[in-house]
């Protein structure tokens, strides 16, 4: 077999395709794309342990950066509570350090959501690690972040409406939402008694669509953007991330969903220390991602995240990923982490699935990462030992076909 001009060639001593290791494999790449996995060994550019590139769900990489004041962190705007509008790549500085960092330990890609003190901080987008700047950075403009629980109630000395109880917080969020759907009902009923009126005269084709075209126009404008986001999230069409700890909060995260019809996923339930509270999340459909994993307890609202609690999540059912919130726990502890699910249980497999192809799940992404197919994008590292090996790191770092990093 020749080989091509844009084609690179990887011999898996091991291959990890994102669900089980497969054994030896040969893995030609082309471009950006997985083009064929063979039996047969072939010349080969690198050789090792080879598995998916990881992938971290819940990140404030490049908004709280390493080795500036916290005066200077980009992750909560302290101006309002509900500002759905805010995009995490405006407060994103691509010279943070942490980047290359995360790059070097395989971790290529970052869900990045502004902080938890606003109860609906912002908007939520899947990040490439290595890109040089913004405009090489968004992946995927994956949905929305909302926070319940201590954080928003704890943010009263910030500016506008900020309520001290979560029943407060609580009660405005849903009164923000009743009133931009009620502003939505009243627009579609007006512009059905329009369309109607205009069915009803004797119009030309092309008369007839240029007035509809107008009243779609003026439909649009009764929205203001603040209120154009808000229903974009309210559509049921983007996951909401959910920041929540304490499991009244999550029972609460459960009926709001089943109000509103609402697509979220709960993040964090790092004080969820019963089964049954896991089992409620999964009965809801509700997608989970868990952590971080050996952070400090910083505060009362997580004073039972015991490591055990990995046991009762992985018994529960539920759909999980694993995440870092960075800088709670570095970007490059992401694989460390998955030793409290080894601890519970979880054999090898399924922990290199839970950093890639079930976090590539989680965040919509597995149509192209997370698993090592033919048709999915080359993003693959190729380790000197065992991936969960404690002194392992990855040998060469491939990013979407490109030789990122190569020790």
């Amino acid at each position: 077999m020749a080989k091509k001009k844009n084609q690179q060639i990887i011999r898996a001593t091991n291959l990890f395709n994102g669900e089980r290791f497969v054994g030896k494999k040969t893995v030609v790449v082309e471009d950006n794309i997985i083009v064929d996995i063979l039996s047969k060994a072939l010349k080969a550019d690198y050789e090792g342990i080879v598995t998916p590139a990881f992938i971290d769900p819940h990140s404030h990489i490049g908004m709280f950066r390493a080795g500036e004041p916290g005066a200077e962190q980009e992750g909560n705007d302290h101006i309002h509570q509900i500002r759905p509008s805010h995009d995490p790549l405006d407060g994103i500085y691509f010279d943070d350090r942490t980047f290359s960092e995360a790059v070097a330990a395989g971790v290529l890609y970052s869900c990045v959501i502004p902080g938890s003190g606003n109860v609906f901080g912002g908007r939520a987008k899947v990040i490439r690690n290595f890109a040089a700047h913004r405009g090489e950075a968004e992946l995927l403009d994956f949905g929305y972040k909302m926070a319940l629980g201590y954080n928003p109630r704890s943010s009263t000395g910030w500016k506008g409406e900020r309520p001290n109880t979560r029943m407060g917080v609580y009660a405005m969020l849903e009164r923000e939402f009743d009133e931009v759907l009620r502003k939505l009902e009243q627009a579609e009923l007006e512009q059905d008694r329009k369309y109607s009126e205009l069915k009803e005269q004797e119009l030309s084709p092309e008369l007839f669509a240029e007035k509809v075209e107008h009243l779609e126009r003026e439909f649009s404008l009764k929205f203001s953007s603040h209120e154009m986001f808000l229903l974009d999230a309210l559509s049921g069409n983007k996951t909401i991330k959910v920041h929540v700890h304490k499991e009244d909060d999550v029972l609460y995260l459960i009926s709001l969903k089943e109000k509103y019809d609402l697509k979220v996923s709960a993040e964090h339930l790092g004080d969820v220390h019963h089964e049954e509270i896991f089992r409620l999340v999964r009965q809801a459909e509700i997608p989970i991602v868990f952590g971080p994993l050996g952070a400090q307890v910083s505060k009362v609202e997580v004073r039972h995240g015991y490591p055990e609690n990995a046991a009762l999540l992985m018994k529960s059912g539920a759909q999980f990923g694993l995440m870092t919130d960075h800088p709670v726990i570095h970007a490059t502890a992401l694989r460390d982490s998955t030793k409290f699910f080894l601890h519970a249980g979880m054999d090898e497999e399924g922990a290199l699935s839970l950093i890639t192809k079930r976090n590539a799940e989680v965040i919509g992404l597995n149509d192209s990462l997370g698993s090592i197919e033919k048709g999915l994008v080359a993003s693959l590292l190729v380790w000197d030992r065992d991936p969960l090996h404690l002194a392992a790191r990855p040998s060469v770092v491939i990013g979407e076909g490109e030789v990122l990093l190569k020790r």
